[in-house]
């Protein structure tokens, strides 16, 4: 807020933007108004320019601006006429500044701050990162962990959405997410996007969580959804926009040809894939189909958070070649170095489980830092040159 005109603090709702936001402007003057307040959207609608000049000599915190995206022309006008930092802090339950309406209008004008539900750090009240530690000179191979599988499936289920977590029961857990991914559907998706088949977003994202941990077939998704192939895109970036999902893109040696591989896509929270899919923890027993999956959506989605606060930059990718060897995570820093990681459901991991992360080691060289092969086992092993198997919560707990 000290250097920047607009703070954009934007993720899923429910995973305490709002909350963060009041703390941040603890103490300053503000003016705070929310549009899921009807008389507030009415007027942001009405009189776009009025509406964000309405606290000249305090910070206007505007919550849930993606009701209203007219907006964003209102508030690049003013911090153009206006350049003093710390005049808007909004907050968004969609990406804004992907939005075609708002990117372009926001460049150079506005900071982003990504929040995701809960990691397994937060939750266990952990600091640091495993993304630092794991690019760091130090080795995670010496870490040991009390949990087993069925600890690790149950916190897949659980998720990290706040209040899920508060429910006792797992139904009373799924009959939130139910209500959580309907009223998304029926109040943000509109307000964003005039796309024809809204209504069919849950679906959708079902199909998606039964596809999570594969490479996406875009033609296999559109025919099993009903929707054709050309005009699936917008519902695949508006299920993203609204963070509901989130897109894992290919890793490549050879960078100019990156964007030709197919992606994975993800449910953005484990906890959301379990409740789509209908899964329980005794659903994902030893064999059980969707378990690697559901472990791999874990993991997955713990990097990404973790990334929005590790002092270390990087991207996140999976990993595939022609010949069919996999990464299930490839963690490259702006300067080329990698990290790759494996997901195990087991608890004993051979070395077999570790030639994808090989095959990586051996073409980058130098460039590869390190290999591990997450699993749900107790116990810490070295199982080749930089690479190393070790226990699942090393994610939050070495």
């Amino acid at each position: 807020m000290r250097d920047t005109r607009i703070v954009v603090i934007q993720g899923a709702r429910q995973v305490g933007k709002s909350t963060l936001a009041g703390q941040v402007l603890t103490g300053s003057p503000v003016v705070s108004v929310t549009l899921d307040d009807p008389a507030s959207l009415g007027f942001a609608r009405a009189d776009p320019v009025g509406f964000v000049e309405q606290a000249p000599n305090a910070t206007l915190l505007i919550d849930e601006l993606q009701r209203a995206p007219e907006l964003v022309v209102a508030l690049k006008a003013s911090v153009d006429r206006d350049k003093r930092p710390g005049r808007f802090l909004v907050t968004g339950s969609a990406n804004l500044l992907e939005l075609s309406s708002t990117h372009e209008s926001l460049a150079g004008r506005a900071e982003r701050i990504e929040l995701y539900p809960l990691s397994q750090r937060e939750l266990s009240s952990g600091s640091g990162s495993f993304i630092d530690a794991a690019f760091a000179p130090r080795s995670l191979a010496s870490h040991s962990s009390a949990l087993n599988r069925a600890d690790y499936i149950a916190r897949a289920v659980d998720g990290g959405y706040p209040e899920a977590l508060q429910r006792r029961s797992s139904r009373r857990r799924e009959n939130w997410y139910e209500a959580y991914v309907s009223q998304i559907v029926r109040r943000d998706a509109p307000d964003i996007s005039g796309l024809q088949r809204i209504a069919d977003l849950p679906r959708l994202l079902r199909l998606i969580a039964g596809r999570m941990g594969s490479t996406m077939v875009w033609s296999s998704l559109a025919a099993d959804a009903g929707i054709p192939r050309r005009t699936l895109d917008p519902y695949i970036v508006l299920l993203e926009t609204l963070y509901l999902t989130h897109t894992l893109p290919a890793w490549s040696v050879n960078l100019t040809s990156r964007e030709v591989k197919q992606p994975k896509v993800f449910p953005v929270d484990s906890g959301l894939a379990a409740s789509v899919l209908g899964i329980a923890p005794d659903g994902l027993g030893p064999g059980a189909p969707l378990s690697g999956p559901m472990l791999e959506c874990f993991v997955i989605g713990e990097l990404r958070r973790q990334l929005t606060w590790a002092r270390q930059r990087a991207s996140l990718y999976h990993f595939r070649d022609s010949r069919g060897v996999e990464v299930d995570a490839v963690l490259e820093t702006p300067d080329g170095r990698v990290v790759g990681i494996e997901v195990k459901a087991t608890a004993t991991v051979r070395a077999k489980d570790a030639s994808g992360l090989s095959v990586l080691r051996d073409r980058l060289g130098d460039r590869f830092v390190a290999g591990y092969v997450l699993h749900s086992g107790r116990s810490s092993v070295a199982v080749g040159d930089r690479i190393a198997a070790i226990p699942m919560d090393s994610l939050w707990a070495a």
